[in-house]
């Protein structure tokens, strides 16, 4: 084994059985949670009538083969992906270098995020203004076909995460294509195992050319979706009831809010761990195409049920938006503040730091002084403002802010430990002055 690709010591996610729990139980629950957000049945309260959500389970295979391979259904997201692939090439933007890799190259990125956002939004405007009604077939095409556009997209990621996983295996051809050279593997993904590889990802940066393909799937085909979905929701519920209520404009409102700001700062995303760090496989692939559109949509997608309509008024609204922005304000200027410190435009504060042996330096001073993940607690906050507008009358919209607490804590802990490893004695005396993890003063 080269010194290029380490073979992986630690397993993320207990291993094996951990990874083949991801693999079979997260699609399971979109999958459940398309079944309950439809026009047959729907959630009220706080239990949940497993018998009726049952019965709407196919009981054969060709029932099966019919919700799964839709052809309607496939010619249109294989459509939504191809076109924006294409506008990720053609697309002008911006173009910047990764970090340094293992073995002292940098990726080029282009970032043309701006661009594309812009296409959508006009292309959206312009067809709801020539419409009859407001009406849009594309939207509302969204809106009745949740279930098989949800086993689309897993169908789909599981597909894409074989892919890469195949080409990991094929050498890279030099630039002047006088031999090849090795894939640069994820430290995360050399194990050895097939599956376990399969699923966290073998390669760090699978390619097609100067197409990166982790990069595009962290944030077009997913997070836009996301988009669709929620206005799909809002067209349903307008020409179903010929209003849209205060608390479903809202949570449309914010969380296009959080789609488009990602999108417009995706060159932020390059010093994510996702990025930096996991391979590419089935757990991003799924995560980032099926996960995300059709588990972060859960409010929208229970709101737009004509019986969980609901009305907040003016001081609810106010309140929720003041969360929300309380959140977007600590995430941001906490993040900001790092990346300033990095760069030296802080030198002239002296703000309090650590300098390690590698000869970076521990920021323990600022919104960093008061946890070691402060943008963490502003993100989770944000999250809360999501959930809040669907009210108290069941906990299945509070699924979000759950479970992105439990992956807040658990992205915690594998940072902790990978600075611990880094830094060693300067990563104690960090953790003395910093003794928070996310929420200052209490975790």
């Amino acid at each position: 084994m080269s010194i290029l690709n380490p073979p992986t010591v630690h397993r993320e996610f207990f291993g094996l059985p951990g990874s083949l729990a991801i693999t079979l139980g997260l699609p399971t629950v979109i999958t459940l949670f398309a079944l309950i957000t439809n026009e047959y049945y729907s959630v009220q309260g706080l239990s949940l009538d497993f018998n009726a959500i049952i019965a709407q389970i196919p009981s054969n295979t060709k029932e099966w083969i019919e919700l799964c391979f839709d052809f309607s259904c496939w010619a249109a997201y294989l459509t939504w992906f191809t076109v924006l692939v294409l506008l990720d090439y053609i697309l002008p933007g911006k173009k910047l270098k990764g970090i340094e890799l293992r073995d002292k190259s940098q990726l080029e990125y282009r970032i043309n995020g701006k661009l594309m956002a812009g296409l959508l939004i006009i292309l959206l405007l312009s067809r709801l203004f020539v419409s009859n009604s407001y009406y849009l077939p594309e939207l509302q095409f969204i809106y009745d076909n949740q279930l098989k556009l949800t086993l689309v997209t897993t169908i789909f990621s599981f597909l894409l995460a074989v892919f890469v996983y195949v080409c990991s295996f094929i050498p890279l051809t030099t630039p002047n294509k006088t031999g090849t050279k090795e894939r640069i593997l994820s430290i995360n993904g050399n194990s050895g195992n097939i599956f376990y590889d399969w699923f966290i990802g073998r390669e760090l940066n699978p390619r097609i050319g100067s197409w990166d393909i982790k990069l595009f799937c962290e944030l077009r085909p997913g997070m836009l979706l996301w988009f669709l979905i929620n206005l799909s929701c809002m067209h349903n519920q307008y020409h179903r009831l010929n209003k849209i209520t205060d608390s479903l404009l809202l949570v449309n409102f914010l969380q296009a809010f959080y789609v488009f700001d990602g999108v417009l700062n995706e060159e932020g995303v390059l010093s994510m761990m996702d990025i930096t760090t996991d391979g590419f496989g089935f757990m991003l692939s799924f995560g980032d195409l099926a996960w995300l559109p059709w588990s972060y949509s859960l409010q929208a997608r229970y709101l737009a049920l004509p019986e969980n309509s609901l009305e907040l008024g003016y001081i609810k609204v106010a309140l929720i938006l003041a969360l929300s922005f309380t959140g977007y304000y600590i995430f941001h200027s906490s993040n900001k503040q790092k990346s300033d410190f990095r760069m030296g435009k802080l030198d002239h504060l002296n703000l309090k730091s650590i300098k390690t042996k590698t000869g970076s330096k521990l920021l323990c001073d600022g919104w960093w002084g008061m946890s070691q993940h402060t943008n963490y607690f502003g993100d989770w906050l944000i999250g809360w403002s999501w959930c809040l507008p669907t009210g108290f009358q069941t906990l299945l919209t509070y699924f979000y802010v759950i479970y992105f607490g439990v992956l807040l804590v658990h992205r915690q802990m594998r940072d902790e430990a990978k600075c611990r490893l880094k830094y060693g004695k300067q990563w104690e005396e960090y953790e003395e002055l910093v003794p928070y993890k996310i929420v200052p003063y209490v975790y």
